[in-house]
């Protein structure tokens, strides 16, 4: 018996010595923040304070000492987002996962991001302030991986620390780039469906951009297999452990419509979500420089910021910089393809991607003159001939650490205006709004126009030559709106007003958050902070409602079950609210993917209806051809005899819809709440793993919001009837130049990529309640409630 018990008690006390190496161990990984550490090539003794959301507010002699600082303390926090983030572009995220991120690998190597990063950072002026600060932005981060704390996730994975460089800053900025385009998802779809019914049944779709309703205004053959092409780039983009950037909300208010009498800006770019979430912030005040940032993982310079003086966002554009070429090979030579000329030889290069536990895999990667091939790189595609990738980021000088230097160190507003032509790729839209009363809409992108009868929404060819002729417009005929006589302007990722006559093409998204944004502001004249805090959060659509009852003169009265009498006349009570407790919006969501499955699914089989979910062209053609009796999509090409119409569609989606409902949420449709169905949970890259997912993601929460409303917490429709919310806003930011000291914001998780800091998921609850805390700008403020880290220069 005493044996045993001595056992019990070496036993008991092992798992104590365990448990408390492992909590040693956890504790020992957060992050510092307070007491001195010594950096390398520091000039002067430089103070970081962290308020109380783990905020670094940087204070500096020198803008060069601020920026190593920016460095060691941005990657204490994310060190391990920055690793994944420039693996992504240089395709080597298979020497950490293994041959599962082979694919992601093996497209993004092609691309040829990499390269492209290499030569812009070969002729990056050494002189340039862009090139001194991004060094030294690199001496803190790379000082950090010397001596700092290995992140609990490169001891999981095992990842070798590897200095960072200023190639793999580039390569940050040209994931971030192609991950705004939508070209590689939608066109491969919609020449498939071209090509196997005809353009009739693309007359739903708008191609012309005549479903774009609310349209921001300036101021001053046989069918091939080309969905493979769509379905893996969105496989890829969806599976990446880096969110893909997709969408975004922002307006500024001038002066003759705040009650103060000064600039009110907002922004909340949209972007899937993951844990830790895209944005860093960080203040950095020194003599002659003071900004409040937002920073990717890895990057120096801030691509949203304010300070006293003025501030900026940004939303994306959504046109069309990417286009896709069906080459033709030459019959007896495989090394040339066909041109307008004659043949050419084909670009080759080789690439080796290392992976984890197995042997390396060689790539030769071919281009033509339009980019590089897609066959062997993406999943599935199978066709003879093959497909160009022509991308604008890649095929003209890239000066994105220029530009965004520039923004984050404007010396005015035509200074900013000059900083946003320096961007050729992505397209955005970049919101301005200053201390002297001036406000602006700027895009960025090199914009060109196409022949006429060459529509780049399909495949195009590239042997022609004529598909591929392209007229670019000077950066002063890009869309813009410069302190306009309606007083405010915005951006929704809505189409613009036609350009010289040209209606530019892209992939926006339909009206509903334009329209709602636009009500909104043209209505009222005394706006505050706290009126934009309320609208940054609004979950009302102008559409849905409208649309809805619509529908419901579909549906014959008679023989209507009870549940479904209470659900239409709940649907027919409802003013498009989506509040957690909405009953409506869980019955409108069903029936849309109902009606959506029952119309698109007998062509399009079910794999390409997926894909037809997740691109903007499905939510910009739903009002009108949900409306159009005539759209031959309604007709059932499976029944052979009978031609269904839009009534017999609607009203069975309808009663398919209450049945689902019943059997997902109960008999009880007062029990259908939005809440219950509509959820997020941000999900760290080892959080998949089902042990692990407990410890590293945060969340779920029930959220409010939907597609397409200013709270903007999206989804992709489903046949479970649960709608896991991916993506929305990154942060929802207001600056008050009326008090820009207490301007706003928040994040959807927390500051800190740590697991073992306080500030790793801090802000999440404050989030999903629509609540803000203050941007902090004033010192004294900033010292009563902060932790201060002394970095001292480093003896030798």
């Amino acid at each position: 018996m005493k044996l045993f018990k001595k056992i019990a008690l070496g036993f008991v006390a092992l798992i104590a010595l365990l448990v408390l190496g492992i909590f040693g161990y956890y504790v020992y990984k957060a992050p510092q923040y307070e007491g001195t550490a010594e950096v390398a090539g520091l000039t002067q003794e430089t103070q970081v304070y962290f308020d109380d959301y783990g905020v670094p507010h940087i204070y500096a002699q020198h803008q060069v000492d601020a920026m190593r600082a920016l460095g060691y303390v941005h990657a204490q926090d994310r060190l391990w987002q920055m690793e994944l983030m420039r693996r992504i572009a240089p395709g080597r995220l298979s020497e950490l996962f293994g041959s599962k991120a082979l694919e992601n690998d093996r497209f993004f190597a092609g691309l040829g991001i990499d390269e492209n990063s290499a030569a812009a950072a070969a002729v990056l002026d050494k002189k340039s302030k862009a090139y001194q600060l991004a060094q030294a932005y690199l001496d803190g981060v790379n000082q950090y991986i010397d001596e700092g704390k290995t992140p609990i996730e490169f001891d999981l994975v095992g990842v070798n620390k590897e200095p960072f460089t200023l190639k793999d800053m580039y390569n940050i900025f040209g994931y971030m780039s192609f991950s705004f385009a939508m070209a590689q998802k939608t066109d491969p779809l919609l020449t498939d469906i071209r090509d196997a019914w005809g353009m009739n049944y693309l007359s739903d779709f708008g191609l012309d951009g005549a479903l774009a309703k609310t349209r921001l205004q300036s101021y001053n053959g046989k069918s091939k297999d080309y969905a493979q092409i769509s379905k893996a780039v969105t496989a890829l983009l969806e599976q990446s452990p880096v969110p893909p950037f997709i969408g975004s909300n922002s307006w500024v208010i001038g002066v003759e419509k705040t009650k103060n009498q000064k600039v009110i800006f907002a922004n909340d770019p949209h972007i899937m979500f993951s844990q830790p979430g895209t944005w860093y912030e960080a203040h950095i005040s020194c003599p002659g420089y003071e900004m409040y940032g937002y920073y990717l993982a890895g990057t120096p310079f801030p691509l949203l910021g304010h300070n006293r003086n003025y501030a900026y966002g940004l939303t994306m554009f959504e046109n069309d910089d990417l286009d896709l070429f069906q080459e033709e090979n030459h019959p007896q030579n495989a090394k040339q393809y066909k041109t307008a000329t004659g043949y050419a030889h084909y670009s080759i290069r080789t690439k080796t991607i290392k992976v984890k536990d197995t042997s390396d895999v060689h790539l030769t990667l071919k281009s033509t003159q339009h980019g590089p091939i897609m066959n062997g790189l993406l999943k599935g595609l199978h066709t003879k001939n093959p497909v160009a990738m022509s991308w604008i980021y890649t095929q003209h000088p890239n000066h994105i650490l220029e530009a965004v230097y520039g923004l984050s160190h404007a010396q005015g507003l035509d200074d900013f205006y000059q900083k946003v032509g320096l961007v050729h790729a992505p397209g955005l839209n970049v919101m301005y709004g200053d201390a002297k009363n001036n406000i602006g809409w700027i895009t960025s992108g090199k914009l060109y126009r196409m022949p006429a009868g060459v529509n780049p929404n399909f495949i195009l060819n590239g042997a022609n030559g004529k598909d591929d002729q392209r007229t670019f417009l000077p950066f002063e005929s890009n869309p813009r709106a410069i302190n306009p006589d309606w007083h405010y302007v915005y951006s929704a990722n809505n189409q613009p007003e036609p350009i010289d006559d040209y209606l530019y093409p892209g992939y926006y998204l339909p009206q509903d958050r334009a329209k709602r944004i636009q009500s909104l502001l043209a209505t009222k004249n005394n706006w505050e902070r706290t009126d934009v805090e309320r609208m940054i959060n609004d979950h009302t659509s102008l559409i849905y409602p409208n649309l809805v009852k619509n529908w419901m003169q579909s549906v014959s009265k008679e023989k209507l079950t009870a549940t479904e009498k209470s659900a239409m006349e709940t649907l027919q009570q409802w003013e498009g609210s989506h509040a957690v407790y909405d009953i409506a919006p869980t019955i409108y969501n069903k029936w849309l993917y109902c009606y959506l499955k029952n119309t698109f699914q007998d062509e399009l089989g079910e794999e390409r209806f997926s894909l037809f979910l997740g691109t903007h062209m499905l939510k910009q053609m739903i009002a009108g051809q949900s409306m159009n009796p005539k759209s031959p999509w309604w007709d059932n090409v499976k029944t052979k005899g009978i031609t269904e119409t839009r009534n017999q569609i609607m009203e069975r989606s309808f009663h398919e819809a209450i049945q689902a409902l019943e059997k997902q949420l109960g008999p009880d449709y007062l029990q259908w709440r939005w809440g219950k169905v509509h959820t997020v949970e941000h999900q760290h890259p080892l959080g998949r793993l089902s042990m692990l997912r407990p410890f590293f993601n945060v969340g779920p929460f029930e959220v409010p919001g939907s597609n397409e409303v200013i709270n903007n917490l999206m989804f992709y429709l489903a046949d479970t009837g649960n709608y896991k919310v991916g993506g929305g806003p990154s942060t929802r930011r207001i600056i008050d130049f009326s008090d820009v000291e207490n301007s706003v914001s928040i994040l959807p998780t927390g500051q800190s990529g740590v697991l073992s800091s306080q500030h790793y998921n801090d802000q999440a609850e404050l989030y999903v309640k629509g609540r803000f805390r203050k941007m902090k700008l004033n010192r004294k403020e900033i010292e009563e409630t902060a932790t201060l880290l002394v970095l001292k220069p480093k003896r030798m």
